[in-house]
């Protein structure tokens, strides 16, 4: 018996995400910091640790900049953040699409380095090889499909995808091949609702939309975008807050109590004990 006292709250993996297929809807959110996990771990079924967190945390004009040293860092983080959401980490842009082989080592790195349960992976022509040799060595994958946000520098920017026949044929099929490799789930982006839906409708696991309509078995937004930290969001996003206002808010009025020395205070402030 182990002499370490098992945790009360158990984590929800890939399994039980699986099984959630034309059932209760998926929630997701992204997550790159303790206190945000924290805060959405209740709430949220999946945590992804987006490679997102090149724009949104550290400025990047896209994705395909990121390391695997930034994932693995904000991997846990957010794992000690949360206590019983999934916690999925992207694979970052150059990690996983050549040999089967490299990407296995670069998956075991990121769930040993952050206790992850899974990763994620963009669609591609290799991908879905990549993924069966994978999930064949005991590693979970989420896939994604439709809108590449690591293919930017290809695709001239992020454009919605499958809004002609050929375009829906392509990712179709890629949404097909995905699910056959072996993905537990599988992210839609960026495709119109009744692409959406027949993707959702053909294969075994549950897709989660994000841009994607409502057809789908979940939805994950970039929390951010969610909680209003930008000017400007996407068409897909609803905005649930405005903590940009309420953090310049917050700021200037620090900053004229500082200038106006009513900050700190007798409660801010360390006297010396009397005797």
């Amino acid at each position: 018996m182990s002499a370490h006292r098992q945790e009360t709250v158990r984590r929800l993996a890939a399994p039980d995400i699986a099984a959630r297929k034309g059932g209760v809807p998926i929630v997701c959110l992204t997550a790159y910091t303790a206190p945000v996990a924290a805060a959405l771990d209740d709430a949220c079924d999946v945590l992804l640790v987006g490679d997102s967190l090149g724009m949104v945390v550290h400025g990047l004009p896209n994705t395909v900049g990121v390391t695997m040293e930034m994932m693995i860092l904000h991997g846990q983080a957010v794992m000690r953040g949360s206590k019983k959401a999934m916690v999925v980490v992207d694979m970052p842009f150059g990690s996983y699409e050549g040999a089967p082989e490299e990407a296995y080592a670069n998956a075991v790195r990121i769930m040993k380095e952050t206790g992850a349960q899974a990763v994620k992976v963009e669609s591609g022509p290799t991908v879905p090889d990549t993924i069966r040799y994978l999930v064949d060595r005991g590693v979970p994958v989420m896939g994604h499909v439709g809108l590449r946000p690591q293919a930017v520098l290809v695709d001239g920017g992020f454009k919605a995808k499958g809004r002609d026949e050929e375009g829906r044929q392509k990712i179709l099929a890629e949404a097909r091949a995905t699910a056959e490799a072996g993905a537990f789930a599988v992210v839609v982006e960026g495709v119109a609702e009744a692409l959406a839906r027949e993707i959702t409708q053909v294969i075994a696991p549950p897709t989660i939309g994000i841009g994607a309509s409502a057809g789908c078995d979940g939805q994950v937004l970039v929390s951010d975008d969610m909680l209003g930290l930008f000017d400007w969001t996407p068409k897909f996003v609803r905005r649930y807050a405005d903590l940009k206002g309420a953090i310049e808010k917050a700021a200037a009025d620090y900053a004229r109590d500082v200038k106006d020395r009513s900050f700190p205070g007798p409660a801010e402030t360390y006297y010396a004990k009397k005797d």
